[in-house]
């Protein structure tokens, strides 16, 4: 079919934006769970390949539960077949006191709590199965000059001239989404006045498959594990701090910020020995007061962004992503309209709640460790210890961690 101007229009069930980790997994998981639906995966960046030699400083914990969407997906034995780091225990300490918290696998007959990934490799196996599904077009690289909406359709405009017709859009545009922009969708966000420092080190002793993470008054420190060919003194460096003490440490040399870092750890993978390039990102909360209009929905960071130190950013991730795909193909089934308001509330109401409640805990466990007064750092550090020796607590902290 053309438009008035003769130029190609192309017409699918769903149109979405955004092929990082969230968009490609949501894009692979629909198509795959229902061939009848026609699908468009738009991205603007030609798409990161995966470096076998160096480590991305972007990496995700995955939860058993992420693991398992991704299983779904058709991609986890090819992530798994390159490179993946599983961890079998996390060790938690207050850097005011003597309190900490150490969680292992072991104690719910697990064989790990998660895995350690880097974003990039996630994304090049996610395309690759894109490539493969006969239902997706993969448009990339590409960016949208004009998106508009009536009452039964979003109309995209692209650069190339092309358009596209669809009845639902889905953004997965991340945390700066023009989608949400566009269509106004209201956000309540703000800054936390801290930047995380992301690299990777390596460090005199091997990590012991353990995710280390220190709270500071500053901010939390993690080192989650890594591994490349059986080597295990390499891990990924998640360092929240105020934004004048990471200008600080950025503008350190890498001597005297290993020097730092060893210290600030202390000391818990031994000496930090060299480390790759830094990162600082400021970080931002910001969660829509909606996350559905009609014929629109957000998805991932489009929709929530979250303090980092739990690492569970990715997690709520792809949990929209199983909700919207569990949606979609129910009411698909039934015959409805993919993106009228009835059908896209429902994703909403799975997930809006939960993501809320996440977002609150993360914030209230940054206030809690922030806290200088004597008498909260005293109640932290003896609620530390408490959760530590209640065995039934602490396995239903692990199960969580994990995702279920």
């Amino acid at each position: 079919m053309e438009n008035k101007q003769g130029e190609q229009q192309r017409h699918y069930d769903v149109i979405v934006v955004g092929a990082g980790m969230v968009g490609a997994a949501f894009a692979c998981l629909l198509a795959r769970a229902n061939t009848n639906l026609s699908i468009a995966l738009l991205e603007a960046q030609t798409a990161f390949a995966f470096d076998h030699q160096q480590f991305d400083p972007r990496v995700a914990a995955l939860t058993e539960k992420s693991r398992r969407l991704l299983q779904c997906c058709g991609v986890w034995e090819s992530i798994a077949a390159q490179r993946v780091s599983p961890y079998t225990a996390m060790q938690v300490w207050d850097a005011e006191g003597t309190g900490e918290i150490h969680f292992d696998c072991q104690d719910v007959h697990q064989p790990n709590l998660g895995h350690i990934v880097e974003n990039s490799l996630v994304v090049e196996c996610l395309v690759a199965e894109v490539d493969q599904l006969d239902n997706i077009d993969f448009i990339c690289p590409i960016t949208v000059a004009h998106y508009s909406k009536s009452e039964s359709q979003v109309t995209l405009e692209l650069n190339s001239g092309e358009t596209l017709v669809a009845p639902l859009l889905v953004a997965a545009d991340g945390g700066n989404s023009t989608i949400r922009q566009q269509f106004n969708f209201a956000t309540r966000e703000w800054d936390y006045g801290h930047s995380a420092i992301v690299t990777t080190v390596q460090t005199e002793a091997v990590h012991q498959q353990t995710a280390w993470q220190r709270f500071m008054p500053t901010g939390p420190l993690a080192l989650l594990p890594l591994q490349k060919d059986g080597d295990h003194h390499y891990c990924s460096l998640v360092w929240s701090q105020e934004s004048d003490e990471a200008k600080r440490l950025m503008a350190l040399d890498n001597r005297a910020f290993c020097a730092e870092l060893s210290r600030a750890s202390e000391r818990c993978v031994g000496k930090v020995m060299s480390v790759d390039k830094r990162f600082a990102i400021p970080l931002r909360q910001r969660h829509a007061t909606d996350y559905v209009i009609e014929r629109v929905a957000l998805l991932g960071d489009a929709a929530h962004t979250i303090h980092p130190l739990a690492g569970q950013g990715v997690n709520l991730g792809f949990a929209d992503v199983s909700a919207l795909v569990e949606t979609l193909c129910a009411e698909a089934k039934r015959g409805n309209d993919l993106g009228s308001l009835m059908t896209l509330n429902k994703y909403q109401r799975l997930r809006k709640p939960e993501n809320l409640a996440v977002m609150a805990a993360m914030e209230g466990f940054k206030r809690l460790f922030a806290a200088d007064n004597v008498a909260v750092r005293l109640l932290r550090n003896m609620g530390l210890g408490k959760v530590n020796q209640i065995k039934p607590l602490k396995n239903e902290i692990i199960k969580r961690v994990m995702g279920f």
